[in-house]
């Protein structure tokens, strides 16, 4: 039998995160091949360290874009905030090994014939969706990612100006009767630019934050806090840490609150199942519990390289289905065509749209109008319903 009562932990970084940064270059490399070129293929990684970044991968698409690298690379570690010594978006050097998809893989992908596109590789992907907060998402991973967003608007709208981009949180959220009800301890490791200040003067600027992006009590008379425990943080980004695209695939999907296939999302284009699966797994989960089939909805599909359709779908709804999960799995079949083609062309991915999922999750975020987070449509609920 579950626990009811517990305690679970997820964190969370921000968007100066070294990991981070190479994520957000990823990305808007794809959207910029996106842009020019929705039928674009790309696979690309990005590593950063002390005034380097380095890029490299596969990509098929308008040459004018690889010769915009360097500037586009520069444009986000500038947006993202770092002018210090040892990382300055102006000064860091950009080496760029982009070089042309392989025509082995481009083989089993590419439609021909009688034959529809294939998934960019084998694998499996997960989705994840839950009642405990109104985004369907697991409440510490939820609000540990609002806590961080909400520090960098912050920090970049002047507001507190002593803050730096590198910063880090973890909450451990308290649940009663399988609902959240408030955090037992804190944890922020937040960069700052003042070498003078204090773990207890950044502790004093930020708490003001947690209250503001917590629910209301959930902050409770002993919860621990735990603020840049060791002390001064002021060499932060890549020149602290070395960083490197899809390191952080916990952090970008549901905390450890639900499995993960293991692959990562940023720099790869949707014709990748990797990423374009996962997000099809999160919208039918979050459709599923938003539909009122389940309170808890866990859905695993499977691919192989170069076959259209996907070889599984499983479905657990963790005891709190109101129907059989066959039924539900039946129901996720029919209402949406799950090869590659139609996961893109239902959720409408082949635009640039993926530079703004490289920070605060790829999950539990609000459609965007010009199509930005589609998976998070709850668009789905009365098909399901008709069809179980």
């Amino acid at each position: 039998m579950s626990r009811s009562n517990y305690v679970f932990t997820s964190e969370s970084v921000s968007e100066g995160h070294p990991d981070k940064v190479c994520d957000r270059i990823s990305d808007a490399i794809l959207d910029a091949f996106l842009a020019e070129d929705p039928q674009s293929r790309v696979a690309c990684e990005t590593f950063a360290t002390t005034d380097r970044v380095i890029i490299g991968g596969e990509v098929r698409g308008p040459a004018s874009v690889i010769q915009r690298v360097e500037d586009i690379a520069r444009d986000c570690v500038r947006d993202i905030g770092y002018e210090q010594d040892g990382f300055h978006w102006a000064n860091l050097s950009v080496d760029s090994y982009l070089h042309a998809q392989s025509a082995d893989i481009a083989q089993g992908v590419d439609a021909s014939g009688n034959k529809d596109e294939g998934a960019g590789d084998q694998g499996i992907m997960f989705g994840y969706a839950t009642d405990e907060t109104p985004e369907l998402m697991p409440a510490p991973i939820l609000y540990a990612h609002a806590i961080l967003k909400r520090l960098a608007e912050v920090r970049k709208n002047g507001t507190e100006p002593q803050l730096g981009p590198d910063a880090k949180s973890q909450l451990t959220v308290k649940y009663v009767d399988n609902k959240p009800v408030g955090v037992s301890s804190i944890v922020l490791s937040t960069q700052h630019l003042d070498p003078a200040l204090t773990s207890d003067d950044v502790k004093q600027i930020v708490t003001p934050y947690f209250h503001e992006v917590l629910p209301e009590g959930w902050i409770l008379p002993d919860s621990v806090w735990h603020v840049n425990p060791t002390g001064k943080f002021v060499i932060g980004g890549p020149d602290g840490d070395a960083g490197l695209t899809g390191r952080k695939i916990i952090v970008d999907t549901y905390g450890g609150a639900a499995p993960h296939g293991g692959g990562a999302f940023s720099g790869k284009d949707p014709t990748k199942v990797d990423r374009s699966a996962a997000y099809a797994a999160r919208y039918l989960a979050k459709n599923v519990v938003a539909s009122g089939l389940a309170k808890r909805c866990t859905l695993q599909l499977s691919y192989a390289i170069g076959v259209a359709r996907p070889l599984s779908i499983y479905i657990d709804t963790h005891g709190t289905g109101t129907v059989p999960d066959e039924a539900i799995e039946h129901a996720v079949a029919k209402s949406m065509d799950l090869t590659p083609r139609g996961i893109r062309t239902h959720l409408g991915l082949n635009k640039p749209i993926f530079q703004r999922t490289a920070a605060y999750g790829h999950f539990g975020r609000a459609p965007d109008a010009d199509g930005g987070f589609s998976w998070e449509k709850t668009d789905l609920i009365d098909t399901l319903k008709a069809s179980v």
